[in-house]
């Protein structure tokens, strides 16, 4: 069995809310901060990239 890779978003905000996809498929909402220094953050429960616009040549 394969594994689908976690999906990455490219967001301008740096705090951002994900509860894994639409539907009863989905995760308990979360509230992420992104680190301006990093500019990423992964969320805890689906693992989905959540990448600030000012940092994708980063990445």
């Amino acid at each position: 069995m394969t594994l689908q890779a976690p999906e990455t978003k490219i967001v301008d905000q740096y705090r951002v809310a994900c509860d894994g996809s639409e539907g009863a498929l989905g995760h308990p909402r979360v509230w992420l901060q992104i680190p301006q220094a990093q500019g990423w953050i992964e969320c805890p429960y689906c693992d989905c990239k959540f990448v600030h616009a000012d940092h994708t040549a980063d990445s």
